[in-house]
């Protein structure tokens, strides 16, 4: 299999690391700056929206958030997050700069296409320190396009000629099929599905060794 595909395309929250604690805290603390916010965010609603574009995380996580001040709000909740991946950032899964070392050792031209906030992933790089391993990456902050066309974006920017995606929700796996590329899942992120629909699945990133 490992001279099916030439470049591997990541997706970021619950497939290279868990932020899921210190984005909560970081929402926390946007709440506490405002005195139009009534209801607390809790991990478990963070980790239930995570890989969300970030517009319908702040329609879930705050469903009495003011019209008139949802501008205001996100904007103080997006410096909040970002100042939160930077430090103290999320913990990354387990070998993953082993398998990113190996991946490009052998050749595979690495990639990261998030739906996160612009910014987000050169904050994941300043926190880790994984930069290096990566080729180019996109969000949804970009253009606010949705994750099919993003990848669809690195593709064609890099001239990618057999890429592979690997995701963790139900999301990824659609926003893969929608630009044609095939999807790896991980299994030990946010979201579940079956192995009859995701048959190709890893549950943990040494996997990959296996597998690619």
């Amino acid at each position: 299999m490992s001279s099916r595909f030439d470049s591997v395309i990541f997706d970021l929250d619950g497939t290279l690391w868990d932020a899921s604690a210190a984005i909560t805290k970081a929402f926390q603390a946007a709440k506490s700056s405002v005195d139009y916010i009534d209801n607390d965010v809790t991990l478990a609603q963070v980790q239930a929206v995570t890989g969300q574009p970030y517009e319908v995380v702040y329609e879930r996580l705050f469903p009495s958030l003011p019209a008139a001040k949802f501008d205001e709000y996100r904007a103080l909740c997006a410096r909040q997050e970002l100042a939160a991946a930077r430090q103290p950032g999320g913990t990354l899964y387990p070998g993953l700069e082993a398998a990113l070392a190996y991946l490009h050792g052998q050749g595979y031209r690495l990639f990261i296409v998030s739906n996160c906030q612009l910014g987000y992933v050169e904050a994941f790089f300043e926190n880790s320190q994984l930069a290096h391993y990566f080729e180019g990456h996109q969000c949804f902050g970009t253009r606010k396009l949705p994750k099919s066309e993003n990848i669809r974006e690195v593709v064609a920017q890099f001239g990618l000629q057999a890429p592979v995606y690997v995701g963790d929700t139900p999301g990824d796996l659609a926003a893969s099929q929608a630009a044609g590329v095939p999807f790896i899942f991980a299994t030990y992120g946010f979201g579940q599905i079956e192995p009859a629909v995701a048959p190709r699945r890893i549950a943990q990133l040494a996997d990959l060794q296996e597998l690619l």
